[in-house]
C-alpha cells in the first residue's frame, strides 16, 4: 500500500509494518540456523514478492517527496518520532528481507516484472552510496545524539545511516540476480550491462569502498580491524567481485556489454587490485585477472545490435506519475493528521512495538556471542533488572555497578512503563 495515499491510516500501516518485520526475523532465523525457509516459500507461492518491491520504493519516495518537506518546516516538532522513524526503517526491513530470500533463484524469477524495477532501486542507491563517499558525506561512527539536536535532525541522520546500510543490502541483491540472470530474461541483462553499465559502477566501488575507513563497516557497525586482518576480504568486497565475475565472464554477458575504450579503461583499473592475497581468498579471481589482462591488449568486437523489446520499470514511475503536484498537500496532511497521533495511540504503538521487539528475538538475530560490561571476555549471565547489560561473573558485574546503576534504573523503569501502556 503505497504510504503517499494513507493519510490518517497509521495504525493500518503499522500493523503491515509489524507483519513484514516480523516475516523478516523468520526469514533471518531460518537462514541462518540452515532451517526450511517457509517465509521465502510463502512469499513465493502467495506471488508477493513483486508487493514487498512495490512497498520499498513507495517509501523510497516518501523519504524523497515528504520527509524532505518535513526537513523544511521550522514549526514541525512531533511529540513523538517514534512513527515516522518506523516509516524510514520500513524501507531498511524489506530490503534486509529481500536480501535473505533473493538468494534462491525462484524467488528471483517470482519478481516477475519487479525484478527490474529492483534492479534500479539496487543501482539507485550504490550510486548514491559512491556519490556520497567521493565527496566525503558518509556518515561517521560518532553517535547521532546531542543536547542541541532537534527531533528532525536526529531523524535525518538515523536516515543517513540507514542508507548504508540500505545500500549495501542492495550490493547482495543485485550479486543474487546477476547469479541467476541468465533466467531472468533480456531485458534484465539489457538493463544492468547498457542502461545502467554496472560493471563500472562496481569498479568505482572497488576504488571507494565505503565500507572500509580506519575501521570496517561489518555486521551493522563500524568495528575496529587489527593489522593482521586489514587484508582479509569482507563481505562487501566478496559480494562485488563476485558480481564482476559474473557480469565479465559469462558467455551470454560478454556478448551484450560493449567494451568501448571508456569501458575498457575503467575495468582495466581493477588490475590494480587483483594482488596475490585478495586471489588467495577467492580463487576465482584469478579467471577475471587473466581475462583482465587479455582485454589490456586486445578490442573486443562491439555487442550486436539485436533487436530488443525492452521492459521498462513501472512502479516508480507510475507513484511519481500518480502524486504529481500534490507532495505538498500529501506532506501538509501527514503533519497534521499521520504523525500527530494522541496519547492512547502512542500507548498502543509503544505496547506493539515492545511485543514486537522482544529481547529474546532479537539475541536470536545476534550472530556474535554477549560481551562482559566490565572485562569484554564472553558472557553468560545479564543484569537482572533491567535485562540490557551482560556479564561473565558476578566480580564483573559489582565493579560496573557504580557506572551501571543510573542507565539501569531508567532502561527498567521505560521497560516497565512500556508494558503497562501497552495494557
Amino acid at each position: 500500500r503505497p504510504f503517499t495515499q494513507l493519510y490518517g491510516e497509521l495504525c493500518r500501516w503499522f500493523h503491515q509494518h509489524e507483519h513484514i518485520e516480523k516475516l523478516n526475523m523468520q526469514a533471518v532465523l531460518d537462514a541462518s540456523s540452515n532451517r526450511d525457509e517457509f517465509v521465502k516459500e510463502l512469499l513465493v507461492s502467495l506471488g508477493k514478492i513483486p508487493t514487498l518491491v512495490h512497498s520499498m520504493i513507495s517509501v523510497e519516495i516518501w523519504k524523497q517527496k515528504i520527509f524532505s518537506i518535513f526537513c523544511k518546516l521550522q514549526d514541525f516538532n512531533p511529540k513523538s518520532s517514534t512513527a515516522l522513524y518506523m516509516v524510514i526503517y520500513h524501507e531498511a526491513t524489506i530490503m534486509n528481507l529481500l536480501e535473505t530470500i533473493m538468494y534462491h533463484k525462484d524467488s528471483c524469477e517470482a519478481a516477475e516484472d519487479a525484478v527490474v524495477d529492483l534492479v534500479d532501486y539496487c543501482h539507485r542507491k550504490l550510486t548514491l552510496l559512491i556519490g556520497k563517499t567521493a565527496h566525503g558525506q558518509q556518515p561517521s561512527e560518532e553517535s547521532i545524539t546531542g543536547p542541541d539536536i532537534t527531533t528532525v535532525q536526529g531523524l535525518q541522520k538515523q536516515r543517513d545511516e540507514l542508507e548504508l546500510e540500505i545500500a549495501l543490502k542492495a550490493l547482495s541483491v543485485l550479486r543474487y540476480i546477476t547469479d541467476h540472470v541468465e533466467s531472468l530474461g533480456l531485458s534484465v541483462l539489457s538493463r544492468l550491462l547498457r542502461t545502467h553499465n554496472l560493471p563500472c559502477v562496481l569498479v568505482q566501488l572497488v576504488e571507494h569502498s565505503p565500507w572500509s575507513r580506519h575501521n570496517k563497516y561489518m555486521d551493522g557497525k563500524w568495528r575496529e580491524v587489527p593489522p593482521e586482518d586489514q587484508l582479509k576480504m569482507s563481505k562487501q568486497d566478496g559480494q562485488v567481485w563476485i558480481t564482476l565475475l559474473n557480469l565479465l565472464l559469462r558467455p551470454e554477458c560478454q556478448g551484450k556489454y560493449d567494451f568501448n575504450n571508456f569501458n575498457k579503461n575503467q575495468l582495466l583499473k581493477l588490475r590494480g587490485f587483483l594482488n596475490d592475497v585478495l586471489i588467495d581468498q577467492l580463487p576465482n579471481l584469478e579467471d577475471l585477472r587473466r581475462f583482465l589482462g587479455h582485454l589490456a591488449v586486445t578490442d573486443p568486437a562491439p555487442p550486436k545490435k539485436d533487436l530488443i523489446l525492452e521492459q521498462m520499470p513501472e512502479i516508480c514511475n507510475s507513484i511519481m506519475e500518480e502524486n504529481a503536484g500534490k507532495w505538498q498537500a500529501i506532506a501538509k496532511h501527514q503533519v497534521k493528521n499521520t504523525f500527530n497521533p494522541s496519547d492512547s495511540e502512542l500507548r498502543e504503538q509503544a505496547g506493539r512495538l515492545s511485543q514486537l521487539y522482544n529481547l529474546n528475538i532479537l539475541e536470536n538475530l545476534i550472530s556474535e556471542k554477549p560481551k562482559c560490561a566490565s572485562c569484554g571476555a564472553e558472557a553468560t549471565k545479564r543484569c537482572s533488572h533491567c535485562q540490557s547489560e551482560w556479564y561473565c561473573k558476578r566480580e564483573c558485574q559489582v565493579k560496573n555497578w557504580p557506572k551501571h546503576k543510573v542507565v539501569c534504573q531508567l532502561v527498567a523503569k521505560s521497560t516497565e512503563k512500556l508494558r503497562k501502556d501497552g495494557k
